[in-house]
């Protein structure tokens, strides 16, 4: 194995009043990733372009050296969740989320108080395949928690928008009213796409309002599942820069999808169900098996893959949350987890390692943000100068002011 490439998923923040104006990765202890940061070097930098706002989609397919055009989210997640698209279905990433009615139009939770059950969820999809009814034929998947995947089957478009207005290309809205689906274009292809999307919207609304889970969800006080936002649109098959040294240790299926149409060979594990109530009771459990599985996969693939990408979802939900002590907390975590395995493998064996984002999702803003995020090399071929890995210091690295494109290139990272 030549390298290990690890994103911890919303690692970039801002300084945070709750850590004494220190960011999450200020604050946190993390020994491991200092001593390859010592050992190595630093910089920042910006995953598609500065001033432009990532998703993770647009991040990871960037930093890939991809063109933004060449992917969508849909089809992505289509392809993570084992879906079989034909060329002209249309893909959507879907959320399970709570408004307080169509007629105010106000959000009251954009992922259903994120404690939505695998068995809720699965119940919720399976009602709306069945009582849904639409000029088309469609299929609505329950994916992991909140999340879904819509496959509106035949000749659509995906000149069109989503239906949450947080999600505009490369800049951050505040708006906490729901929107519309609309045609990107002129064509008429487009405006009746937009409409058979706004019409299942509307649709599967009415059913889940007055669904007994719901109705249950309420009389214990939590937030109802009763609307969905759509993003991400697309009928293409992707078209990726293939990696087929590569593994990927991935297990949401946005990576999932990514990472398979880029030719990698996909380390994977079933993401735990919620079944409790205690949503961050459950992440912490899926970061305890990612950095497990993350572990075993270095192990299992040292003499057989060139690369390894590890994905860590789990540390962009605080961000999302608001929560900077929890994402403090994950740091810490997979510092004495993962990366003391890899501190203690990497120099004997020769293998350099990159850390890094897909973005930064700071407490604060409770969404993604246009700040870099930091980057460590490690390639012990530097003589140790003791050095903290966290924005700050990033920005002062030898490394300097990368865009996504270029990291690979940068730290000599091959296909």
């Amino acid at each position: 194995m030549k390298g290990i490439f690890v994103i911890l998923d919303g690692m970039g923040d801002l300084p945070n009043k709750q850590l004494g104006d220190k960011t999450p990765l200020e604050a946190a202890e993390i020994p491991n990733m200092n001593f390859l940061a010592t050992r190595g070097e630093m910089g920042y930098m910006y995953p598609v372009k500065p001033g432009f706002v990532p998703e993770s989609d647009e991040a990871i397919v960037s930093i890939f050296g991809n063109k933004l055009i060449s992917s969508t989210r849909g089809q992505l997640e289509a392809a993570g969740a084992g879906l079989k698209l034909m060329r002209g279905d249309l893909a959507l990433r879907v959320n399970f989320a709570t408004i307080d009615s169509v007629k105010s139009g106000e959000i009251i939770d954009r992922r259903a108080g994120r404690n939505l059950t695998t068995e809720e969820a699965e119940i919720l999809a399976r009602t709306i395949n069945n009582q849904v009814k639409l000029p088309c034929k469609f299929y609505f998947m329950p994916t992991v928690q909140h999340r879904g995947v819509l496959i509106l089957k035949g000749g659509f478009s995906d000149n069109i928008s989503g239906n949450d207005l947080t999600y505009v290309e490369g800049r951050v809205k505040t708006s906490n009213k729901i929107g519309f689906c609309y045609a990107l274009d002129e064509e008429d292809n487009s405006q009746y796409t937009a409409s058979i999307v706004n019409e299942f919207i509307e649709k599967a609304h009415e059913v889940l309002n007055e669904h007994p889970v719901n109705k249950e969800r309420k009389r214990k006080g939590f937030l109802p599942a009763n609307y969905l936002f759509v993003r991400g649109p697309g009928i293409e098959v992707p078209n990726l820069v293939q990696y087929r040294k590569w593994g990927a240790v991935a297990y949401m299926p946005l990576e999932i999808g990514f990472s398979q149409l880029s030719g990698m060979k996909v380390l994977s594990f079933d993401y735990p169900k919620l079944k409790g109530l205690d949503a961050y009771e459950n992440l912490y459990d899926a970061l305890k098996q990612a950095c497990d599985f993350s572990i075993a996969s270095i192990k299992k693939s040292i003499n057989s893959l060139d690369y390894l990408y590890i994905h860590i979802k789990e540390t962009d939900l605080p961000g999302h949350d608001n929560k900077p002590l929890e994402k403090k907390s994950m740091f810490e975590y997979i510092d004495k987890t993962l990366f003391k395995y890899i501190r203690k493998i990497a120099p004997p064996n020769k293998i350099k390692v990159v850390v890094t984002g897909d973005h930064s999702t700071p407490c604060k803003m409770k969404a993604h943000s246009a700040d870099p995020v930091p980057v460590l090399f490690y390639n012990n071929s530097e003589i140790p100068e003791e050095k903290h890995f966290n924005e700050k210091e990033a920005r002062k690295g030898r490394l300097g002011r990368i865009l996504g494109e270029e990291l690979f290139k940068k730290v000599g990272f091959n296909k």
